[in-house]
């Protein structure tokens, strides 16, 4: 049943549509693009919807900020008239939208910037417009001495003074696929990570429930060392909280975040022009700077400021520093590891 409110929305359409003919689905409503919550809603308000808006005719659009899961939610509810244009993931929730047949491929024979990306960003099914990348956080007052290994966090010297998210995040999970490699593990075997967290006991101090939940605690100085996205520890640089990121001596973990155009969007076209504002050198340049400090993925943006002191000089540099994990793989069992984890790891 139609509250009184849709059906008058609804009449209101239908009247509009006839006095306009050449009004189109694709009209009807405005794009929505699904971003991530925090410093991503902030990067793309302030960057990304400017610079779209200037290139398609200040067309319409709104921001939905939201987790990955809650996207991949509401587009599979509405298979056939999607309320979310486009979205963002990072790679193990983009690899379920894919398969789940959630997304169109991007139409790159068109792009003037896709060509451009760096080869592990180039994807016809989502484009990767930006790499997190994950490292060792510290504070500097507190840890006199750099950390330079993953394998420090278990130094007696940090008991009860390391935080970590649980692997419901991305961060979380890739960390401890980090640690299985180490230990000899990795994407298909997990279990020497959960043998290194029991070592890891002592030391923690707390398990967040995310990375915003996780850079939080640096800030009130319930920890001092543990894994941290780079971008996030940057922010909490710019506001003056005392917190240092080190690239570990076996690479960064890098994980792409891609952008996808929902299938059955009516503002398909509108869709593919957000991304290909998204790739453009122009946004990236401006989101690689302070206070955004988002490493980019276009060839022709030049590395500079924290990005290229802390992680790369150049886009092949980027390549060979970074760490990229096998998410097909990790996704066959993340499920799993979850509810391992939930299970036996606590402070």
């Amino acid at each position: 049943m139609l509250s009184r409110r849709e059906t008058l929305a609804t009449a209101l359409s239908v009247a509009a549509m006839s006095l306009f003919p050449g009004m189109s689905q694709a009209q009807a409503r405005r794009l929505v693009f699904a971003t991530f919550t925090g410093s991503w809603e902030e990067a793309h308000r302030d960057v990304l919807v400017p610079h779209f808006r200037k290139a398609n005719g200040n067309a319409d659009m709104a921001l939905d900020p939201m987790l990955s899961v809650d996207q991949i939610a509401k587009v599979t509810a509405a298979r056939s008239n999607p309320p979310i244009d486009v979205m963002l993931h990072d790679p193990g929730p983009a690899l379920v939208a894919i398969a789940q047949d959630l997304v169109e491929p991007f139409p790159v024979a068109g792009s003037k910037n896709y060509a451009d990306l760096m080869p592990d960003a180039q994807d016809p099914l989502g484009p990767a417009i930006f790499f997190q990348a994950v490292g060792i956080t510290y504070n500097p007052e507190k840890v006199k001495t750099p950390p330079k290994s993953w394998s420090d966090l278990w130094k007696p010297e940090f008991k009860g003074r390391v935080g970590i998210t649980n692997l419901n995040s991305t961060l979380g999970t890739g960390f401890m696929v980090e640690i299985a490699k180490l230990r000899g593990g990795g994407e298909s075997n997990i279990d020497p990570a959960f043998a290194a967290m029991k070592e890891l006991q002592p030391n923690l101090a707390a398990v967040a429930a995310n990375p915003g939940a996780l850079a939080t605690l640096y800030q009130q100085g319930q920890i001092d060392i543990g894994p941290g996205n780079f971008n996030a520890i940057q922010l909490l640089r710019a506001r003056g909280v005392p917190v240092e990121f080190v690239k570990p001596d076996t690479g960064a973990i890098a994980f792409k975040t891609s952008i996808h155009i929902v299938k059955n969007s009516p503002n398909a076209k509108l869709a593919a022009a957000l991304i290909e504002s998204a790739m453009s050198p122009e946004v990236q340049t401006i989101l690689m700077k302070s206070p955004y400090l988002i490493v980019p993925t276009n060839k022709k943006v030049k590395m500079e400021g924290e990005i290229s002191k802390a992680l790369a000089k150049d886009p092949d540099d980027l390549q060979k520093s970074f760490v990229f994990q096998d998410w097909k793989k990790i996704n066959e069992q993340r499920s799993a590891w979850i509810e391992r984890f939930n299970r036996e790891i606590k402070v």
